[in-house]
């Protein structure tokens, strides 16, 4: 036949759409003619093609050959398409029996030799092939990652002519069987290891309980970064669909295969960077640090010497839970539900407050460097807590506090009557869940809106605050917000009005 269709998978943002790879062969000089708006590397496929065809004894059609990939008006980039467009043109020449590839997918860049190379964003494509019905062929390297599709049969081959030998029954493939990515368990610091400090890991136990952000101030050397580090050992595990949520944006931005799946990130960025490196960006767009930490956490050292105009492209996703980045062909969503944990000293020289009495910043200074942090980000922050200097000691203390062992096991079970009761957690309520599952006694009501107005606190603070206490109520096993629950909540916005 001189007219094949191959099935193939595009990449946008954490997306697949299908894509046909429509081959049609006829008389005339012999030439290659790509549409479909391809970009450079595809238009480059057909040299890449021809070799790796000519290399593998194997027979480049000398005809004038059209190569569509529909549809026309969706972007298409990198070597993903050079396995389809390969098997298109073996198919269309009568060197693979006609109707072969109709319940196939393939993703590949082929190279030379006629090998089959990785290539990113497999995860995505996997999934759409499962939903569609049909199988999977990508390179060796990639079949791990692509078998976490539960469900879908994948082939996984190292070369082209694997897949010449399985169609013609020369060589029948068998579909690849996983060898498992589950990482082993990551040994979080423990609790244990900080001294004292036991307001700020209440609020720690908290934020992992609810998945509230969490601002930590205090003078240096306090210990706010070593509490930060071990809130990822707070953290329930994922859940199926979380962890292949995590997994796909990770696979569209690595190549090898995932590591340390299935774990919740933990990323932290140095204060130098960007916009666009932490909410995503690019002429393709990729996704940012915001991403990288959906589903985990997003800790920023130093919050206060980020860029203001770097910050304040945190808002909408620490609102909406997702990214848009648009550019002028092309329009990318990636997912951002993430938890944000901050540390910053409480002025330039960093003892303000100390007993020590070392602060030599005057009230301008001082004002000028909280100012580098606006009102409206602070009010997406649910626990501000202050870290304060503790009694040096080297000894170990006589009676130990909480372990993230114990503090595990409250968490685990207070986002389990989260989900049972709401379907998410009680961070990521809205504004009619949260109108029914965070009801006060007509007297509690009227204390939190009083306690509200003394504090101006705007209204979004006041229903972050609500939600902080039902996330008190759930680690006490409580079904109803009580008096205790609504001042413990509050006393956590206390330290950003100072």
């Amino acid at each position: 036949m001189s007219l094949a269709i191959i099935h193939s998978r595009a990449q946008i943002g954490v997306e697949a759409p299908s894509v046909s790879v429509e081959i049609h062969l006829t008389n005339g000089l012999p030439s290659l003619t790509i549409v479909g708006l391809p970009e450079t590397a595809v238009r480059e496929s057909k040299d890449r093609v021809r070799s790796a065809i000519l290399n593998s004894a194997l027979e480049f059609p000398r005809k004038r050959i059209t190569l569509n990939l529909a549809p026309a008006d969706l972007p298409k980039e990198g070597g993903r398409f050079d396995l389809a467009i390969a098997l298109g043109l073996l198919a269309a020449s009568a060197q693979l029996p006609g109707g072969c590839l109709d319940n196939f997918e393939c993703l590949g860049e082929l190279a030379l030799s006629g090998h089959v190379r990785p290539v990113r964003g497999v995860l995505p494509a996997a999934l759409a092939a499962r939903a569609a019905g049909r199988a999977l062929v990508v390179a060796l390297a990639n079949a791990e990652e692509a078998c976490l599709a539960t469900g879908l049969k994948v082939y996984a081959i190292e070369h082209l002519l694997e897949l010449v030998g399985h169609f013609n029954q020369q060589n029948i493939l068998k579909p690849y069987q996983s060898q498992g990515l589950m990482a082993p368990a990551t040994h979080y610091p423990d609790l244990l290891d900080v001294q004292g400090q036991h307001a700020a890991k209440r609020a720690l136990v908290v934020a992992a309980a609810g998945m509230h952000n969490l601002l930590l101030s205090g003078p240096p050397g306090t210990g706010k970064t070593l509490l930060a580090s071990r809130l990822p050992g707070l953290l329930p595990p994922l859940t199926e669909q979380e962890a292949l949520e995590v997994a796909a944006v990770q696979s569209v931005v690595n190549l090898e295969p995932l590591r340390g799946w299935p774990q919740r990130p933990f990323r932290q960025p140095h204060h130098s960077a960007s916009g666009p490196a932490l909410v995503g960006g690019g002429s393709r767009p990729q996704p940012g640090e915001i991403s990288l930490a959906h589903q985990g956490i997003l800790f920023l050292d130093e919050l206060p010497e980020f860029d203001r105009k770097v910050l304040e492209v945190l808002r909408e996703p620490l609102e909406s839970g997702y990214i848009v980045i648009a550019r002028a062909h092309s329009k990318a969503r990636f997912p951002a539900r993430f938890q944000l944990v901050a540390a910053m000293n409480p002025c330039p020289c960093g003892y303000h407050g100390d007993p020590s009495g070392r602060c030599r910043c005057n009230p301008e200074h001082i004002q000028r460097y909280r100012q580098k942090l606006s009102g409206p980000l602070l009010d997406r922050i649910d626990l501000h807590i202050n870290v304060a200097r503790e009694t040096t000691s080297l000894q170990q203390p006589k009676e130990p506090g909480l372990s993230s062992a114990q503090a595990v096991q409250q968490v685990c079970a207070a986002r389990e009557r989260q989900l049972s009761r709401q379907g998410c957690s009680n961070a990521q309520l809205d504004l009619n869940t949260l109108r029914q599952h965070c009801e006060l006694q007509n007297q509690d009501r009227v204390w939190l809106e009083q306690a509200s107005e003394r504090l101006n606190l705007s209204l979004r603070a006041t229903h972050r605050v609500l939600k902080v206490a039902r996330t008190l109520a759930d680690l006490d096993s409580a079904a109803n917000i009580g008096r205790g629950h609504l001042a413990e909540a509050l006393q956590y916005r206390l330290t950003d009005r100072q």
